[in-house]
């Protein structure tokens, strides 16, 4: 009820009993699983233990080359706690083998599923407390975040960004790593009995389901294309500088081990290109070629350059990628303004209902597929010819089942207006 004018403003909730700070595992920090002999010891606690597994990975993105993990955290009841190194033990085949029954939680499972399928860690059931936090319209979903409101502890995250490569990991950073499983799976819990009280379980299943069965993305066509600053190069031949430069850096950075921007920054690759330089007294009079790192390198810098300038037209790369969904939407109202119309509707209606179920609009269906049912419509505008369309683009059934009548209405009174 609003205020009435001039009334006190009403005083805020009192505040719950402040975080308790979690500073040590329960059972302490496990020695490091480095053996074959300690990792048969693991499985077999493991496969002895009950209920779900607490699982999470350390990499060390912006270190090295690629995302592989470099510490993999397992937690489950009986078995305790178990720390991994992956490139001591790079097999986790019989681990996963001993676990397949068994539901695994991870928080933001997307980002370390790749890299646990890589030693062959694989959940058949997944729980992601991140999602389910997303799910129940918690405002912050860190895994801190969630600790912190759901169950009441502080968590420590100061070596969430540390080089995991490091040997040996020293010893605040193992009880860091312990730590971050150390209560997964009563977060879990927790969250689990919130999502079925709050009707939402089957909507959360469905999504951990649909997680488990998206296959590894494709590599991307022309990766280089991502550097960040590449909007400030407005010609084709330019382009061919940033695509043979970057190449020459994905090349190094993987010889090496390194993370691209350890070998050269994205900002020095957009200078490059801009100023072409032909000698080295040009190239190091570059502000962003300073450093010691892009130094390092500078004659694979200048014959990159070199080979791009010297490139027939037809080798230089097209200006844009034909894109395989619809423009961006900033130039639907000249291309098409009944799309527009169509996109304003669908993305009201989304973001209605999202606000009436408490979660973020882009998990109540994903901004893609507004956009391409917005732009590609289905013949007739009927709750079972936009559901399909939803369904065939990859929304969920309850997504579909929340979203399909109300766009229909949405989309319909748009062509009686006859705007569309």
């Amino acid at each position: 009820m609003p205020r009435e004018p001039g009334a006190e403003p009403e005083a805020a909730p009192p505040a719950g009993p402040p975080a308790e700070p979690l500073l040590e595992p329960r059972e302490g920090v496990p020695d490091v699983v480095a053996d074959a002999a300690a990792l048969e010891r693991v499985t077999a606690a493991f496969a002895a233990g009950t209920g779900p597994v607490a699982v999470d990975a350390e990499r060390a993105s912006g270190y090295r080359y690629g995302q592989r993990a470099y510490l993999i955290q397992l937690r489950r009841a009986g078995a305790g706690t178990a720390l991994i190194d992956p490139i001591a033990c790079p097999d986790l085949s019989g681990l996963d083998a001993a676990l397949a029954d068994a539901e695994m939680v991870l928080h933001a499972a997307n980002q370390d599923l790749p890299c646990l399928a890589e030693v062959g860690l694989v959940p058949r059931r997944l729980f992601d407390t991140e999602l389910a936090g997303r799910l129940l319209g918690y405002p912050r979903v860190g895994l801190g975040s969630m600790v912190e409101n759901v169950l009441g502890f502080l968590l420590e995250k100061g070596h969430s960004a540390a080089d995991w490569s490091t040997r040996p990991l020293p010893d605040d950073w193992l009880r860091y790593a312990a730590l971050d499983v150390e209560l997964l799976v009563e977060l879990r819990d927790a969250l689990h009995a919130e999502l079925e009280a709050a009707g939402k379980l089957e909507w959360a299943l469905e999504e951990f389901a649909a997680i488990l069965a998206t296959p590894p993305k494709p590599p991307r066509t022309d990766p280089w294309r991502r550097t960040s600053g590449i909007h400030r190069v407005r010609n084709r031949r330019a382009l061919a500088t940033v695509r043979e430069v970057w190449e020459a850096r994905d090349k190094i950075a993987q010889e090496r081990d390194l993370s691209p921007g350890r070998v050269l920054q994205d900002a020095a690759i957009v200078e490059l290109a801009l100023k072409a330089p032909k000698t080295p007294a040009e190239l190091q009079a570059l502000p962003t070629m300073r450093g010691r790192g892009a130094r390092r390198h500078q004659s694979a810098w200048l014959r990159a350059v070199s080979r791009a300038r010297t490139l027939p037209d037809r080798g230089l790369p097209e200006a844009n990628l034909p894109g395989d969904g619809p423009p961006p939407a900033h130039r639907w109202a000249d291309r098409d303004p009944e799309a527009a119309k169509r996109l304003t509707a669908a993305r009201a209606v989304v973001a209605a209902l999202a606000d009436e179920h408490s979660m973020p609009s882009e998990n109540l269906m994903q901004p893609d597929y507004v956009r391409r049912l917005a732009w590609t419509p289905p013949p007739e505008s009927s709750a079972s010819a936009i559901g399909a369309a939803l369904r065939e683009l990859g929304a969920r059934n309850w997504q579909v089942e929340l979203t399909a009548q109300p766009l229909a209405r949405a989309f319909l009174r748009l062509e009686c207006k006859g705007d569309v």
